[in-house]
Protein backbone atom coordinates (compact mmCIF):
# COMPACT_ATOMS: atom_id res chain seq x y z
CA UNK A 1 0.00 0.00 0.00
CA UNK A 2 1.51 3.08 -0.86
CA UNK A 3 0.51 5.79 1.69
CA UNK A 4 2.84 9.01 0.37
CA UNK A 5 4.89 9.28 3.36
CA UNK A 6 8.49 8.99 3.66
CA UNK A 7 10.42 6.43 5.84
CA UNK A 8 12.50 8.07 8.18
CA UNK A 9 16.00 6.52 9.75
CA UNK A 10 16.07 7.42 13.60
CA UNK A 11 19.59 6.75 14.84
CA UNK A 12 19.32 5.67 18.53
CA UNK A 13 22.18 6.92 21.30
CA UNK A 14 22.85 3.53 23.44
CA UNK A 15 24.13 4.30 26.63
CA UNK A 16 26.98 1.60 27.62
CA UNK A 17 27.69 0.79 31.22
CA UNK A 18 30.88 -0.99 32.88
CA UNK A 19 30.42 -4.52 34.07
CA UNK A 20 31.10 -4.47 37.86
CA UNK A 21 30.80 -8.04 39.04
CA UNK A 22 31.90 -11.13 36.41
CA UNK A 23 29.52 -13.92 36.01
CA UNK A 24 31.76 -16.30 37.94
CA UNK A 25 30.84 -14.06 41.25
CA UNK A 26 27.92 -15.00 40.78
CA UNK A 27 25.60 -17.86 42.25
CA UNK A 28 23.68 -20.64 40.81
CA UNK A 29 22.37 -23.05 43.14
CA UNK A 30 22.28 -26.81 40.90
CA UNK A 31 20.88 -28.53 44.15
CA UNK A 32 18.15 -28.09 46.61
CA UNK A 33 18.47 -29.18 50.04
CA UNK A 34 15.83 -28.53 53.17
CA UNK A 35 17.19 -26.78 55.87
CA UNK A 36 14.21 -25.95 58.18
CA UNK A 37 10.43 -25.82 57.31
CA UNK A 38 8.42 -23.19 59.07
CA UNK A 39 4.77 -22.60 59.14
CA UNK A 40 2.24 -19.58 59.14
CA UNK A 41 -1.98 -19.30 58.42
CA UNK A 42 -0.80 -19.18 54.50
CA UNK A 43 2.36 -20.90 53.93
CA UNK A 44 4.86 -23.72 54.38
CA UNK A 45 8.17 -22.02 54.37
CA UNK A 46 10.80 -24.10 53.14
CA UNK A 47 14.19 -22.29 53.90
CA UNK A 48 17.44 -24.84 51.89
CA UNK A 49 20.74 -25.20 52.80
CA UNK A 50 22.10 -22.26 50.24
CA UNK A 51 19.45 -19.81 51.82
CA UNK A 52 17.20 -19.56 49.17
CA UNK A 53 13.30 -19.78 50.77
CA UNK A 54 10.39 -20.99 48.86
CA UNK A 55 7.03 -19.97 50.26
CA UNK A 56 4.39 -22.66 49.49
CA UNK A 57 0.65 -21.87 49.64
CA UNK A 58 -1.14 -24.35 52.54
CA UNK A 59 -3.97 -24.60 49.51
CA UNK A 60 -1.80 -26.35 46.89
CA UNK A 61 -1.69 -29.07 49.70
CA UNK A 62 -4.59 -30.15 51.03
CA UNK A 63 -3.55 -32.55 53.49
CA UNK A 64 -1.45 -30.01 55.26
CA UNK A 65 -4.16 -26.69 54.51
CA UNK A 66 -6.88 -29.40 56.32
CA UNK A 67 -4.45 -29.78 59.51
CA UNK A 68 -4.13 -28.45 62.85
CA UNK A 69 -0.84 -25.92 63.10
CA UNK A 70 0.56 -28.37 65.85
CA UNK A 71 0.49 -31.39 63.53
CA UNK A 72 1.61 -29.57 60.58
CA UNK A 73 5.21 -28.84 62.60
CA UNK A 74 5.44 -32.59 63.56
CA UNK A 75 7.31 -33.46 60.96
CA UNK A 76 10.84 -35.14 59.69
CA UNK A 77 13.31 -34.03 56.77
CA UNK A 78 14.62 -37.20 55.02
CA UNK A 79 18.30 -38.09 55.19
CA UNK A 80 18.76 -36.72 51.52
CA UNK A 81 17.40 -33.42 53.27
CA UNK A 82 15.08 -33.03 49.71
CA UNK A 83 12.19 -34.33 51.35
CA UNK A 84 9.52 -33.40 54.30
CA UNK A 85 7.50 -36.40 55.79
CA UNK A 86 4.81 -36.80 57.71
CA UNK A 87 4.17 -39.67 59.63
CA UNK A 88 0.30 -40.27 60.63
CA UNK A 89 0.82 -41.81 63.44
CA UNK A 90 2.62 -38.89 65.13
CA UNK A 91 1.03 -35.86 63.35
CA UNK A 92 -2.03 -37.12 61.72
CA UNK A 93 -0.93 -36.45 58.34
CA UNK A 94 -0.30 -39.17 55.75
CA UNK A 95 1.70 -36.75 53.01
CA UNK A 96 5.05 -36.95 51.30
CA UNK A 97 6.57 -33.32 50.13
CA UNK A 98 9.75 -33.37 47.47
CA UNK A 99 11.09 -29.59 47.37
CA UNK A 100 12.12 -30.39 43.93
CA UNK A 101 9.05 -30.04 42.76
CA UNK A 102 7.96 -26.84 44.29
CA UNK A 103 11.07 -25.05 42.18
CA UNK A 104 9.74 -24.73 39.21
CA UNK A 105 11.10 -26.13 35.75
CA UNK A 106 14.81 -26.29 35.23
CA UNK A 107 17.07 -24.72 32.55
CA UNK A 108 17.34 -28.49 30.92
CA UNK A 109 13.73 -28.83 31.09
CA UNK A 110 13.58 -25.57 29.05
CA UNK A 111 16.81 -26.76 27.14
CA UNK A 112 15.26 -30.46 26.26
CA UNK A 113 11.24 -29.30 25.46
CA UNK A 114 9.88 -31.15 27.84
CA UNK A 115 7.72 -28.14 29.91
CA UNK A 116 4.96 -27.11 28.40
CA UNK A 117 3.18 -24.07 29.63
CA UNK A 118 -0.11 -23.71 28.60
CA UNK A 119 -2.31 -20.44 30.08
CA UNK A 120 -5.80 -20.49 32.26
CA UNK A 121 -8.72 -18.46 32.08
CA UNK A 122 -8.90 -15.75 34.66
CA UNK A 123 -9.24 -17.10 38.24
CA UNK A 124 -7.45 -20.22 37.75
CA UNK A 125 -4.02 -20.69 38.16
CA UNK A 126 -1.49 -18.66 35.42
CA UNK A 127 0.40 -21.89 34.21
CA UNK A 128 0.66 -25.81 34.02
CA UNK A 129 3.50 -27.46 33.37
CA UNK A 130 2.89 -30.52 30.95
CA UNK A 131 5.28 -33.35 29.91
CA UNK A 132 5.42 -33.63 25.77
CA UNK A 133 4.22 -36.92 24.43
CA UNK A 134 6.88 -38.56 22.46
CA UNK A 135 6.25 -38.63 18.84
CA UNK A 136 6.56 -42.64 17.75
Amino acid sequence: MVTGTKQRIEKMKVKRYKIQHSIDEYTFPKEAYIHDVTFDEKYMHVELTDERVISIPLMWIPTLYNAPGENRRKFEISQDRRMIIWDPEKSGINDEINVVDYLGPTRADAETGSVVYTPYAAGKQVAEAKTKKKKN
